[in-house]
């Protein structure tokens, strides 16, 4: 991309995703950092003082000055915030999930599509370095296993917890269901789900078995309400297994050869999968730019919309469960637990 003018971009949203958006898009050799919103002005100039970044007070002329944004704000409002600027003609990286409903998830790539541009979704798994052989084998792909725990997330002054405006399926578990549809290409035939509400008030902590027509299964659990954080994602093939534990920022893949078993040790860095992330949204933009031809990032919104498609099945389920067994929970206020 040395040949093209760097890509003027914006970053809608400046918590905890968007500070590390804005600051990675200002040392990318690719992008020209016009500037940052949020409609919580403070938090707008701390990360605009802490990189030096301009900040707008309206998100309508950031984006008359960009040719492309990211989106980082509550799952709750990534329809609200992005279609606008889709009808704009502006290409968009939304965090994941790419909506917090079906609905406005279809709306948002069907805006895209009418303008033709790029809409991606940040699903920054995607990126870790193990994923290239996870695809790269990912038709011999047995049986998937993950587990994603995190503590509850801290109170935010007249904000809902990070988070906590959707369930943890749309929250955390949606990562391994995108990794999962990645890997396992077959439909699902049917799934098992539990899953409660304990301090929020939605499900706090799930587990979900699925199994594919192929034969193919996966196990996954998350939850926002451990003490003890874990980030670890298994894959059984038919002749390997791949483990990565992004807590402790090691991958690891065993693969039977013809003399028995061979270890590779993979590096996982987070930072770096954002950035790749990043740097693929900028790379699709400027192709589409320049060849005036539809290119997509790694994770398109489609992609983005089938996860999310499958994550409100799981849900959905949860709730059914729930609901036949009589299981009723308390419906939390946040100011309960601040």
């Amino acid at each position: 991309m040395e040949d093209m003018p760097k890509l003027k971009v914006g970053v809608i949203g400046t918590g905890a995703l968007g500070r590390h958006h804005a600051r990675l898009y200002a040392q990318s050799p690719n992008a020209e950092m016009v500037g940052i919103f949020d409609v919580q002005s403070d938090a707008a100039h701390r990360v605009g003082a802490e990189f030096n970044l301009k900040v707008f007070d309206r998100w309508e002329d950031l984006a008359e000055k960009c040719d492309a944004l990211s989106v980082a704000v509550p799952a709750n409002f990534h329809a609200r915030s992005t279609i606008p600027l889709l009808e704009m003609g502006k290409h968009v990286l939304v965090e994941k999930p790419i909506a917090a409903r079906i609905d406005e998830a279809e709306a948002m790539c069907a805006a895209a599509e009418r303008s033709g541009v790029v809409l991606g979704v940040g699903h920054v798994e995607r990126f870790n370095p193990a994923m290239d052989f996870l695809e790269k084998y990912a038709h011999k792909t047995r049986f998937i296993e993950a587990h994603r725990m995190a503590q509850y997330p801290p109170p935010r002054p007249g904000m809902p917890r990070r988070g906590t405006e959707v369930s943890v399926i749309l929250d955390l578990m949606i990562h391994d269901i995108d990794l999962m549809l990645r890997m396992v290409d077959s439909e699902v035939e049917r799934y098992d789900v539990v899953g409660i509400p304990v301090l929020s008030g939605s499900e706090d902590i799930v587990n979900a078995r699925i199994k594919f027509v192929n034969g193919s299964c996966a196990s996954l659990t998350a939850s926002r309400v451990s003490q003890t954080p874990m980030r670890r994602f298994r894959v059984f093939q038919e002749d390997s297994y791949i483990s990565m534990d992004y807590g402790q920022h090691l991958g690891m893949v065993i693969k039977r050869n013809k003399l028995g078993l061979a270890r590779r040790d993979v590096t996982l860095d987070d930072r770096n999968a954002l950035a790749a992330e990043l740097e693929d949204f900028i790379a699709a933009v400027q192709r589409t730019r320049s060849s005036g031809t539809l290119r997509e990032t790694r994770v398109p919104g489609r992609q983005g919309l089938k996860a999310l498609r499958l994550a409100v099945a799981i849900e959905s389920e949860a709730r059914r469960y729930n609901k036949q067994y009589g299981f009723e929970f308390p419906a939390w206020s946040p100011d309960e637990l601040a």
